[in-house]
This record gives C-alpha cells, sequence and structure tokens, in this order.
C-alpha cells in the first residue's frame, strides 16, 4: 500500500439483517449528463439491484439534466409532479367508480392502477464532480449536497445522496466499478440497496410501525 493511502477494505453497506421486498415501490432516479463514462454503470449499478430487490422495471423512472447543480431542482419537482399523478389517478378511479350501475363491481385500486402511477417513494441523485483548478467542484459539491438534504426532510420522500466528490478521473472510474488501474467497487449498488430499503421503511414508518416488518 502507498503510504498515505487509506485501506479500502472496511468500506462499504453493511447487511441489515432483513431482506426488503421493492415490489410495491416506485423509485426516481435524476442523474447528471457530465462525465457520462462514469454516470452510466452508476445508473446501471443501481437499477440492477433495486431490480433485484423486486422492484418492477416500470417502477423504475429514470430523468437526467444538464450537469450535479441541477439535480436538487429536477428532484424537489418530480417528486412534487408524482404526487399530483398519483392523486389525478386516485379521483378518475372515484369518478369512473360512480359512474357504474351499483349492481356492477366497482374497479379496485389494485387492478385499475399500477403502482408506476404512485408517488415516488425514493429518489436516487447521481452525479459526478471531479476538482479541477478552481474553486467551482467546492460551491457545486456543497450546494448540491444541501439542496438534496433539503428535499427529503421537506418532502418525507427518501433522497439518496448519490454524487461522487472526487480528486481524479481514476477515482471517480474505480468509485463506479469501471477503475483502469482496479476496477474497485460500482457505488451505485449500493445506493440502489439504500433506496429499496428507505423506500419500505418510510412506507412502514408512515403507518406508525416502527422496528422490523410486522408479522
Amino acid at each position: 500500500m502507498v503510504a498515505g493511502e487509506h485501506d479500502s477494505t472496511v468500506k462499504g453497506l453493511a447487511d441489515s439483517g432483513e431482506r426488503f421486498d421493492g415490489s410495491p415501490l416506485r423509485i426516481l432516479i435524476v442523474h447528471a449528463r457530465w462525465n457520462e463514462s462514469v454516470i452510466k454503470p452508476l445508473v446501471e449499478g443501481s437499477v440492477q439491484v433495486m431490480l433485484a430487490s423486486g422492484v418492477k422495471r416500470e417502477n423504475i423512472v429514470i430523468e437526467t439534466v444538464p450537469g450535479s447543480y441541477e439535480l436538487p431542482m429536477a428532484c424537489s419537482r418530480l417528486i412534487a409532479a408524482s404526487q399530483i399523478q398519483a392523486s389525478a389517478t386516485a379521483n378518475d378511479l372515484m369518478g369512473a367508480s360512480s359512474l357504474l350501475d351499483s349492481s356492477a363491481p366497482a374497479p379496485s385500486s389494485s387492478s385499475s392502477a399500477s403502482a408506476s402511477s404512485g408517488p415516488f417513494s425514493a429518489c436516487i441523485a447521481i452525479g459526478v464532480l471531479i476538482k479541477g483548478s478552481t474553486q467551482h467542484f467546492e460551491y457545486i459539491s456543497d450546494a448540491v449536497s444541501h439542496g438534496l438534504m433539503r428535499i427529503q426532510l421537506d418532502t418525507g420522500v427518501p433522497v439518496i445522496y448519490g454524487v461522487l466528490n472526487c480528486n481524479t478521473d481514476e477515482q471517480a472510474l474505480q468509485r463506479a466499478g469501471v477503475g483502469k488501474e482496479q476496477k474497485g467497487h460500482n457505488h451505485g449498488e449500493d445506493w440502489g440497496k439504500a433506496a429499496v430499503e428507505l423506500g419500505v421503511k418510510t412506507a412502514r414508518w408512515a403507518k406508525g410501525n416502527i422496528g422490523q416488518a410486522q408479522q
């Protein structure tokens, strides 16, 4: 190991000991387009883990923005849009039900409205910032991290911080699992796991359930 280099073997997301069922979830990914060679594997890593956790492919919504600075605004507006969409769907169902003959069965929410029209259960914001020769890096990083934190506190929707802040291109590539000198670990996989876990737990907490899933 090179002098001054930190051992990364202790890093990584520890197993919670609980298996989370992602099948009811609808999850948003918003990613920047800067540094696409790093962004692409991060997004793919997140998606594959969520699919493996039971999230339906049609319930994973992916939107793009030019750069990381635009992530907070996009996440905020898209979360709000999903809530409007869910409300409109519920109103449509109620209207359709009232038009039915009383002898006919009313459509249930499970059969008439798929989970893909519900509000987002969680959001993953993905971007890559690589330090340059000016202070641009520091300003953007600080603004984005504070903006994303504020969104989840204001909306109650978990926002997973998937913004890499790296000193070099190689650092960024390694954290996407595609490093040239050393492959590294794809952090997108961790973000996918976190989104599923927080999506499940937030829904549980909203019902007043604290602790592991009720038996």
